[in-house]
């Protein structure tokens, strides 16, 4: 269990430093609206860190990811109600919610 653990861990981090590497040099709103490229990687990388997530709870629901059961819904909107995922949702993930979450995933694989 612990292995697949620190599988699920790697592959968070793995595609959250996707996400950092893909996003315009400055953060950039606009410049990230014009790359449709760009989004679709930053969208297919935010659905690996939920399906990874949504792996670590069925192996330990009660193992300490910050909103965990969240990432796991924004993975299944992105998937099944991609119709429904604007821009601007996708871009809030990336500024607010990704630095925290990588803190956090690199405290988290530091302590295995």
């Amino acid at each position: 269990m612990k292995h697949e653990i620190a599988s699920s861990l790697s592959d968070i981090k793995q595609a959250i430093d996707e996400i950092n590497e893909f996003l315009p040099e400055k953060k950039n709103f606009f410049e990230f609206q014009k790359d449709k490229k760009t989004k679709r990687a930053i969208e297919r990388n935010i659905e690996i860190i939920g399906e990874a997530v949504n792996r670590i709870l069925k192996s330990n629901p009660d193992y300490p990811i910050t909103n965990a059961r969240r990432i796991v819904d924004t993975r299944n909107r992105i998937s099944h109600g991609y119709d429904s995922v604007t821009e601007d949702i996708i871009w809030g993930i990336v500024v607010k919610e990704i630095p925290s979450l990588d803190k956090e995933i690199s405290q988290l694989l530091n302590s295995l």
